[in-house]
């Protein structure tokens, strides 16, 4: 039965509006107590945003860069509220975790020109695993609202050589969008996507781990970002175009009636044994 009633509450959290996951995860708790720790663990929320006042950068929040109540910073790797025995990276990875974390705040800037973005990684027996994180929230010009949250957990398993490596990533995307405007009234729209692949790739200094991991990522977000605008927003437009055309109704009414008329008059020739061209 609780394997039933999770699988039920997974469902039901992936058709409510995503911009409300927070409550809605709270309430669904709330009704069945058991499930806490499963839901939680397996329910992707939108990021919260910190500042590490050290180095006077925002970073995000998540489950793999919190350790108890504390969360570490990938900018100056201290957590806060201090932990004199948070989990860290190997020396190794952790400068490994600096360069990406520079190369994913370029890639940030460029693709969405604002937002924030943070990088995990932590060390596995037969390689590393990461996590990147990008978040970009509209500013509410225009009267639109929205959020885009995107989360790209790696596995990267190395081979004996070192000179291959095996890849497995799993993204999640959370989207909504707001509008609210005296021509068109208040919209909701949004929704969350989660896609897989598994990919292997040579390692070398023209193709290192970072360039590997980017590229995957690059690809990743470009194809959920098309399949949101296909699925969400064409979707809706087809909906919206189907309820209201921009044709009036008496004039698409005159032109049914102008094609019924010539298919009148075109049965009735062919019926006198009339070419369609005489």
């Amino acid at each position: 039965m609780t394997e039933q009633q999770m699988d039920c509450a997974l469902d039901l959290m992936r058709r409510l509006p995503p911009q409300q996951i927070e409550k809605n995860l709270s309430d669904l708790i709330d009704l069945v107590p058991s499930l806490c720790e499963d839901l939680l663990s397996s329910v992707d929320q939108p990021l919260k945003i910190a500042r590490d006042r050290s180095m006077g950068k925002d970073y995000l929040l998540c489950d793999y860069n919190r350790d108890g109540d504390s969360y570490r910073s990938p900018w100056s790797n201290q957590y806060d509220p201090p932990l004199e025995d948070g989990s860290m990276p190997s020396d190794r990875l952790r400068q490994l975790e600096i360069d990406a974390n520079n190369a994913f705040d370029q890639f940030r800037d460029m693709y969405f020109e604002g937002g924030v973005s943070s990088v995990y990684l932590w060390d596995l027996d037969h390689g590393f695993a990461g996590v990147i994180l990008i978040k970009k929230a509209g500013d509410g010009s225009k009267k639109i609202k929205g959020c885009w949250d995107s989360i790209h957990v790696v596995e990267v398993q190395e081979k004996s050589n070192g000179r291959h490596a095996h890849y497995k990533l799993t993204s999640t995307v959370m989207l909504w969008l707001q509008t609210n405007k005296a021509g068109s009234g208040t919209m909701n729209l949004g929704g969350s996507l989660t896609r897989q692949i598994e990919q292997d790739n040579s390692v070398s200094e023209a193709s290192p781990h970072i360039a590997n991991i980017g590229r995957l990522v690059e690809d990743m977000e470009n194809k959920i970002r098309n399949t949101l605008n296909e699925i969400y927003l064409g979707k809706t437009k087809d909906i919206v175009n189907g309820l209201r055309s921009v044709t009036p109704l008496a004039d698409t009414h005159q032109q049914a009636l102008l094609q019924q008329d010539l298919a009148e008059a075109l049965r009735r020739r062919q019926a006198k044994g009339e070419s369609p061209s005489t």
